[in-house]
């Protein structure tokens, strides 16, 4: 069974349509879903739900539409609720930026539609423009450490402390704060979509001492890691290898 070819309650189905590469490219398609779909699950301990909530986050990391799309029925398919969905895809916003998230946004809610899903979903927001500020050092507190935080905003220069602000009231407080998915898997979440995007090493290490600090331990990281493999490649994956290897051995 290829990537494209249906099957109900099986997560590698996805379109429902005999995938057109099975007879241009018989023999990739025959390697990769024996790779992607029997050897990558088998190695490390992810139930299937967080395996696809963590590739759906790496391939709009990687601007994958195609396969986001086949990814997206699979999750829907199999138990990934369209409240989740859509949550990726806000989530994904202060790491990448709306310029790369606006076409999977769209691209979610057609598939939304297509499967009779009315829209707009409930609304997910825990804050007001009063209290995100506040909440929002709360929850990036408990990921990168309350002392920490503190010096991040005191020791920032004049003319930069309007980063540190937004990074607590915007990026922690408008989003790690909403319903959907909890706070834990959001920080899972986030260094997937930091390793899948590429370039982001610093802030890479950054959330992998966050994830450790909220119980997502170096088996987790590295059973995430071994998700990604066949959708970004080895070059990311192995950088996000160093990551958590780096972090690892100096905490």
């Amino acid at each position: 069974m290829t990537m494209d070819e249906a099957a109900g309650e099986n997560p590698r189905s996805f379109t429902g349509q005999a995938s057109p590469l099975a007879a241009t490219d018989p023999e990739l398609v025959e390697y990769f879903d024996r790779f992607a779909f029997e050897e990558v699950p088998a190695q490390g301990e992810l139930d299937q739900h967080t395996r696809l909530l963590v590739q759906l986050a790496a391939l709009i990391a990687c601007q994958a539409h195609g396969a986001y799309r086949a990814i997206l029925g699979a999750a829907l398919t199999n138990g990934v609720s369209p409240t989740e969905a859509k949550e990726i895809v806000y989530h994904a916003v202060p790491y990448l930026g709306m310029g790369k998230v606006y076409d999977f946004l769209r691209l979610t809610n057609e598939v939304l539609v297509e499967r009779g899903v009315e829209l707009p979903l409930p609304p997910q927001s825990t804050t007001t423009a009063e209290d995100r500020f506040a909440k929002g050092w709360t929850a990036q507190a408990s990921i990168v450490g309350t002392e920490r935080l503190e010096a991040m905003h005191a020791n920032a220069p004049a003319d930069e402390v309007f980063i540190q602000q937004w990074l607590t009231a915007n990026c922690f407080g408008d989003h790690y704060t909403r319903g959907g998915i909890d706070l834990v898997t959001r920080e899972l979440l986030t260094f997937v979509l930091l390793v899948a995007h590429g370039g982001c090493d610093q802030q890479v290490r950054g959330h992998v001492a966050g994830n450790l600090r909220l119980g997502n331990g170096r088996a987790k990281l590295l059973d995430a890691l071994a998700q990604l493999v066949p959708y970004i490649g080895y070059p990311r994956t192995l950088n996000g290898l160093a990551a958590v290897d780096e972090v690892a051995r100096a905490g």
